[in-house]
């Protein structure tokens, strides 16, 4: 696991411990409020999420723009003090819950990649997002509280939860990475272009590929087994192996929970 992640892990672990324009509707015990985006992210660009608190769900759209749409709920905490923020930039836009800033901690900032912070401690609400997502437009996905489901896409899709199962199915590349939740990933793609990575702490692990993919794969688990529909090498909780021609790694991994590593059809779709 690279340092980069470890330390992303690590801030929303701590975040987890630790303007929208919509309808407002109150109902026994709790308030809700809703918001609404949609635009056009060009083809090689990303649509980036990054919540704290609450499920993200993205399905594919044949129309050309990005639509979002989000419920924030409360309890204790005002719906209204969290806000959805849209950020653009040159690799496309990045939208954030926004909690209130935290005293004596670093102020909620929502910028792309790994450089904004998140904290909501204090705050119950959460924030459920909804997305659809047009054919080439990269989906990435950062969570701390919440799973995160990416199925039918026709893109890349990238995610990090920190308690959360993960199920994406796209005919893409696809990485996860979680701490405590299972993934169960399905990518169409036969040439991968980089090393993915699906590692989780506690949980399962499931990927299907292709079945004429190039890679070289490194499945592991340290509490559990590793099962392989590929001819792989090696024991019972570590195999590995060339699919193909080889390629980028493939790397499977968790420390408690099974992995699988599944052969599709080629070139599926």
């Amino acid at each position: 696991m690279s340092e980069t992640v470890k330390v992303l892990m690590a801030a929303m672990a701590a975040a987890l411990l630790a303007g929208c324009e919509g309808d407002d509707t109150t109902g026994p015990g709790r308030t809700t409020e809703e918001f609404d985006w949609r635009g056009t992210v060009a083809q090689g660009d990303r649509i980036e999420i990054e919540n704290i608190a609450g499920n993200v769900r993205a399905s594919f759209t044949a129309g050309d723009e990005v639509v979002v749409h989000a419920i924030k709920t409360g309890r204790d905490s005002d719906p209204a003090s969290v806000t959805i923020e849209v950020v653009h930039h040159a690799d496309g836009v990045t939208i954030c819950a926004v909690y209130p800033d935290v005293a004596g901690m670093r102020p909620n900032d929502c910028q792309p990649g790994f450089g904004g912070n998140m904290t909501n401690r204090g705050n119950d609400v959460t924030v459920e997002f909804e997305l659809m997502v047009p054919a080439g437009v990269e989906f990435v996905a950062r969570v701390t509280g919440g799973a995160v489901e990416a199925e039918g896409l026709h893109s890349d899709v990238f995610v990090i939860t920190v308690g959360g199962d993960i199920t994406v199915s796209t005919t893409g590349i696809a990485a996860a990475t979680s701490v405590s939740g299972s993934i169960d990933v399905v990518i169409g793609e036969a040439d991968p272009d980089r090393n993915l990575a699906f590692r989780t702490t506690h949980g399962d692990v499931t990927v299907q590929v292709p079945s004429n993919t190039n890679a070289a794969v490194i499945a592991s688990t340290s509490s559990g087994s590793v099962e392989s529909s590929f001819d792989l090498e090696g024991t019972r909780t570590r195999k590995y192996g060339t699919l193909g021609s080889g390629g980028p790694n493939l790397w499977l991994s968790t420390l408690n929970g099974n992995v699988n590593l599944r052969r599709g059809s080629p070139d599926q779709q």
